[in-house]
């Protein structure tokens, strides 16, 4: 065993002031795994009504980028001992809780029709209530809210940037193909997947 005096003294001690916040990306993580047991039902549940999936291509990158959020945030801050600053990190801990309840809200609102894929069911109207009432692409405002703030809870100013970064290319090639989906099971005429 070695003493406190030791040299594992200093190691526990600088590791232990991250404890909250990998805890924190532990429980965001626990999270998306949630999200993709609930997107995997409604999968099913759009197959069997006609549902047709559109954007794969796009979808392992997403994938790649959403968990490098979270291995990125980690790794910034226990390798380059990003500090916790109160006047920073309470206000971005604050925006985290707030997209996780609009994704939840989005999620609760879609029901059925909610995923993590572009899957659309052919004749459904769109729906027009809860956040949807004032934003076309509510859920997408809590990713970018996410991206930026989760990071910087604990001043991984990198991960934050490159995430936001690479994230924005990626909801644009997204959002246009959600649009065209849906657009195509409406039966709008003259709209193709980009």
């Amino acid at each position: 065993m070695v003493s406190q005096t030791g040299w594992a003294a200093p190691l526990i001690d600088t590791h232990a002031r991250y404890v909250p916040y990998i805890l924190l990306l532990v429980a965001v993580a626990g999270e998306r795994v949630v999200e993709l047991v609930v997107a995997r039902r409604n999968s099913a549940w759009a197959a069997r009504r006609g549902g047709v999936e559109t954007g794969q291509g796009h979808y392992p990158f997403m994938v790649v980028l959403h968990t490098g959020l979270l291995l990125g945030a980690l790794l910034e801050v226990t390798i380059l001992h990003r500090p916790f600053l109160p006047w920073l990190g309470w206000p971005m801990l604050a925006l985290v809780v707030a997209a996780q309840a609009l994704r939840w809200w989005c999620i609760l609102t879609l029901g059925p029709r909610w995923n993590t894929r572009i899957v659309v069911v052919p004749g459904l109207p769109p729906i027009t209530r809860g956040p949807y009432r004032w934003l076309r692409h509510p859920n997408y405002v809590a990713v970018v809210v996410e991206g930026i703030a989760l990071p910087l809870v604990h001043t991984a100013w990198w991960t934050a940037v490159v995430f936001t970064v690479l994230n924005a290319g990626l909801l644009t090639v997204r959002i246009r193909q959600e649009e065209a989906a849906m657009a195509r099971a409406a039966g709008l005429p003259g709209l193709r997947a980009p």
